[in-house]
Parts: structure tokens; C-alpha cells; sequence
């Protein structure tokens, strides 16, 4: 019998690298001058949450691009990040919560797994709680329904691992 040979797509996000990123967006949030004798602040929450804090909107803009710049740098994806709603905070300042994607949501999957059948190849497509198992015969099959997803640009972000 023919060998199986499968890949998973997934959203993991490296904490670590997280935690990277929010050291080197402090160090330089310490060193803007534009930040000096501001209330602006961000902290890594232990619900691997980042809540930014800032003294108006246009610092709130300022930090929220440092932060995407050190997690982007860091190799955590942009669609990824979810930004919640700016809301007021103590003393005048204003806070947002980031927080990540974590696993494939179920609506996608089942967008992901019908853009698959739709390819018309060879490959079985199932859901598996937080991601998506592909499995064909062919190694050729799996790598166009790689390229194929790629070149949907779909709105999440996602990761392919266990190639095999």
C-alpha cells in the first residue's frame, strides 16, 4: 500500500519571543523623546496579553508601531495580533489590550478545508480542534495546496509544520 504523507496548519505563537519583544519595545520606549515624562507604559499580562498604555492617541499610534515592529522582528505575525478597543483609563490616559491568535478559529478551518476540496486533488482535508491536518499520496499534491493557500492571502495568520 501507497505511504501516506500529511502536513498541519496551525497558529502558534513563540511567548518567549513575545516577551523579547516587549523587553526591546521598553528599552526603547525609555530612550523616545517624545515619550519623556509621559505615562506611557506597556506590560506583558500573564494571560499572555499586552496592555499598552498611553497619554492620547497619537502616543497610543506611536506605541502600538513600536510594538508590531520588535514582534515583527521577533517572527510573530502580523495577523496574528488583535487590537481591542481603545478605551480611557486612570489620570487621562488611555489603554488597549493586544492580545494573539492562538490555534486555527473553527470558521476558518472549515473555510480552509472547503478551499481545499475545491482544489480537486488528491488530499483529504480534516479539522483536528485547532488545526488543520492535509494527508494525500502525493508529496507533489501536498506542496500545490501549500502554494494554494499561500496565494489566498487569507486574513489569519497560520503556520504549516509536521511536513511528512
Amino acid at each position: 500500500m501507497a505511504e501516506t504523507h500529511s502536513f498541519d496548519i496551525v497558529c502558534k505563537i513563540e511567548m518567549h519571543e513575545v516577551n523579547n519583544a516587549v523587553d526591546q519595545a521598553k528599552k526603547q520606549l525609555a530612550v523616545r523623546y517624545d515619550f519623556k515624562g509621559s505615562k506611557s507604559s506597556l506590560t506583558l499580562n500573564s494571560d499572555n496579553t499586552i496592555t499598552l498604555i498611553a497619554d492620547d492617541d497619537y502616543k497610543m499610534g506611536s506605541l502600538t508601531e513600536i510594538v508590531k515592529e520588535k514582534l515583527e522582528k521577533r517572527g510573530i505575525p502580523q495577523k496574528a495580533l488583535n487590537f481591542g478597543k481603545s478605551e480611557n483609563a486612570l489620570g487621562g490616559t488611555i489603554r488597549q489590550v493586544l492580545s494573539f491568535q492562538s490555534g486555527i478559529p473553527m470558521e476558518k478551518a472549515k473555510e480552509l478545508v472547503k478551499f481545499v476540496k475545491g482544489l480537486k486533488l488528491k488530499v483529504q482535508a480534516q479539522i483536528q480542534e485547532d488545526k488543520v491536518r492535509i494527508s494525500g499520496q502525493k508529496i507533489d499534491d501536498l506542496q500545490t495546496v501549500i502554494k494554494a493557500i499561500k496565494d489566498q492571502n487569507y486574513d489569519f495568520a497560520m503556520q504549516f509544520i509536521n511536513y511528512k
